[in-house]
């Protein structure tokens, strides 16, 4: 039993005025940049790419430019869709210690997932 008022109880669960604008700012920036790395991926890595063989798609990602996007791309989608998911997880997961296993799962799945990605996207540029 609380002997403060609503209005009392009220004023102490505002904005935190910290890291709001920041995780706003973290969320949109790798959606923005997602984009353009997306239609390059669509258009230009998989729609002219469309039969090609192994050697032709080595021969693709060869070139330094087509690696680095490609790279940037999978590093966006991962954190992106690993920030997306967590806040998915922050809103409707209520048990505390379920929520930080999941969110734990989440960052480390993402980073497995953008490493693994990475180390084939240059095994495959560099030829290996």
């Amino acid at each position: 039993m609380s002997l403060r008022s609503p209005l009392g109880r009220a004023r102490g669960l505002g904005s935190a005025k910290a890291g709001a604008a920041n995780h706003w700012m973290a969320e949109r920036l790798p959606a923005i940049a997602l984009v353009p790395l997306a239609l390059w991926f669509v258009f230009v890595a998989i729609i002219s790419n469309l039969g090609a063989s192994y050697a032709q798609i080595q021969a693709f990602m060869a070139v330094p430019l087509n690696a680095t996007l490609m790279l940037l791309t999978v590093f966006c989608a991962f954190f992106h869709g690993a920030l997306g998911l967590i806040v998915i997880i922050e809103d409707y997961v209520q048990n505390h210690a379920v929520k930080n296993a999941l969110v734990f799962g989440t960052k480390l799945y993402a980073l497995f997932g953008a490493v693994l990605a990475a180390v084939s996207i240059l095994k495959l540029t560099f030829g290996g």
